[in-house]
């Protein structure tokens, strides 16, 4: 692989007070060989703060022309991903980019085709706060096990970082949130693919400091994850 191998893929929406400080962080990694940015349709203003950047040709940049959730920002920026390998990145402050050289690793050693960054197995600093939240993503990946006899500790982690050919043998239908265990469900299916887990930091946020996901996400992703396992 080329050291500069690594394709990261942002959705947006609504992040104007950390959008410019995300970007900077991952463009300060050196693996880094394109940042593809999907804004689906903010409205506080993150669009216009994308639109006057610095020039930068490892920034790409989409716009939507109407809100259409996660998965769809997904799709859209999986679209016009080059690099041997690929990664989600959010576009608030609680991942570090940081985190994606040792992430890689296991790809360009030949021994993962799939590598997770859990915030759940120790050993990295966590912001210590929101527990029902952790007790969700925790019952999550326990049926997530149960349903693929996997060992995953963190299935609703931002950061999943691909082989690019994996990632082309996967196609989003979910437009909202449910595309985490949706990407995850059909990983796991795949029984040839060799997924490793890494632990990561994490700092998270609050609710009041930005945070979108609810309790309700959590019924989607029960259902998502049945869907994919006994249906699909």
């Amino acid at each position: 692989m080329e050291k500069q191998c690594l394709s990261v893929v942002m959705p947006v929406y609504n992040e104007k007070a950390t959008i410019t400080k995300i970007i900077k962080k991952v463009l300060e990694i050196d693996i880094v060989k394109e940042l593809i940015i999907v804004d689906d349709h903010s409205t506080d203003g993150t669009g216009d703060v994308l639109k006057s950047l610095p020039l930068d040709e490892r920034v790409k940049i989409f716009y939507h022309s109407k809100n259409m959730g996660k998965g769809a920002a997904l799709r859209t920026g999986f679209k016009y991903v080059t690099g041997d390998v690929a990664v989600i990145q959010d576009a608030d402050l609680e991942y570090d980019p940081v985190e994606f050289t040792a992430m890689i690793k296991p790809i360009v050693d030949g021994v993962a085709d799939v590598v997770y960054g859990s915030r759940l197995t120790g050993g990295k600093p966590q912001r210590v706060h929101m527990f029902w939240h952790k007790a969700g993503n925790t019952l999550l990946s326990l049926l997530t096990n149960i349903l693929f006899n996997s060992t995953l500790s963190d299935v609703e982690t931002c950061y999943k970082m691909f082989r690019k050919s994996v990632l082309d043998g996967i196609y989003i239908n979910s437009d909202d949130f449910s595309v985490e265990p949706e990407i995850t469900a059909k990983i796991l299916k795949n029984k040839n693919l060799r997924i490793y887990e890494m632990p990561i930091a994490y700092y998270g946020r609050t609710y009041a400091e930005g945070k979108k996901i609810t309790w309700r996400h959590g019924l989607s992703a029960i259902w998502t994850l049945l869907k994919y396992r006994l249906i699909d």
